[in-house]
């Protein structure tokens, strides 16, 4: 969710107020995603195989830091460049870092990783990219680019999301059970044309930019609603998104019972919900530069 989401502002100055409500609305979903997932975010930190503590991180797009924070707090001695195409994120994750006191330790850097120019970055010894590489046109080439940047014997882990998390349960909503995976089925297709590498086994892909795999590793995610209110607003803020790519492949009772849910003030809204819990799949592969 993080480099092609933010798209250069052109045509009229109502597309760019659209355009910024609409990143606006994809930062507070990234915000809620690192907040209702963060022990899963800590665990992946924890697992890789590092040999000793990096001191330079690179966060490659970084959207509004879940990454970033976790490195940080994983890594008390690391540094991170968050580099990220979008200036609306990267201006949410330094307000963000200059709250936590950590302004110190973060350096942002504004950057298309699909250019074939990138910026320097250093020589990092560890490389994050989570949910990232498959919004790349060109991630054989990012991949070379990683590999050249990192110091040898460096670490680039990728994470990679299956989909969109799914929030209720499959016999929800009770008059339009399956209404959920209806919704992501209605949107596969234009994911598939628009991010034909989301879901990407990067394994081989890794292996062909020359690194070694040290590990790969899946991680099933279920975090119930009952554990934290932002599930809730996680599930709102997801479904709404889905709902302008799906309507028109719904039916129009399935488009029906999805406003109930999205309507705020129903009492049949998400937000009323007992039985919401976050769940998908996240898979990492630690890679080193040998």
């Amino acid at each position: 969710m993080k480099q092609a989401h933010a798209h250069a502002l052109h045509h009229s100055a109502q597309h760019g107020r659209h355009q910024q409500h609409d990143e606006d609305g994809l930062a507070e979903i990234l915000d809620l995603d690192a907040e209702v997932l963060a022990e899963h975010i800590a665990s992946i930190t924890a697992w890789l195989p590092l040999k000793t503590g990096p001191r330079q991180i690179v966060d490659l797009g970084c959207g509004t830091g879940a990454g970033t924070f976790a490195l940080l707090d994983r890594f008390p001695d690391a540094h991170v460049t968050a580099v990220d195409t979008s200036a609306g994120y990267l201006q949410h994750l330094h307000a963000k870092a200059c709250a936590r006191g950590l302004e110190e330790r973060v350096r942002i850097v504004q950057a298309d990783l699909d250019d074939s120019a990138w910026p320097d970055l250093g020589s990092p010894d560890l490389v994050w990219a989570s949910a990232s590489m498959h919004h790349m046109a060109h991630p054989d080439r990012a991949l070379r680019n990683v590999h050249a940047a990192l110091t040898p014997g460096g670490l680039f882990a990728v994470v990679e999301l299956a989909g969109f998390p799914r929030f209720l349960p499959e016999s929800a909503p009770e008059d339009r059970p399956g209404l959920e995976e209806r919704c992501h089925a209605a949107t596969d297709r234009f994911q598939a044309e628009q991010r034909p590498h989301r879901g990407a086994d990067w394994g081989p892909l890794l292996t062909a930019a020359g690194f070694t795999v040290e590990g790969e590793r899946t991680i099933a995610v279920k975090v119930e609603g009952s554990r934290s209110e932002a599930v809730g607003r996680y599930a709102l803020g997801g479904l709404q998104r889905i709902r302008s790519a799906a309507a028109t492949e719904l039916s129009p009772e399935d488009v029906t019972a999805l406003d109930r849910l999205l309507d705020t003030a129903s009492p049949h809204s998400i937000l009323r919900r007992d039985d919401l819990a976050v769940r998908t799949e996240r898979t990492v592969w630690a890679a080193r530069r040998t």
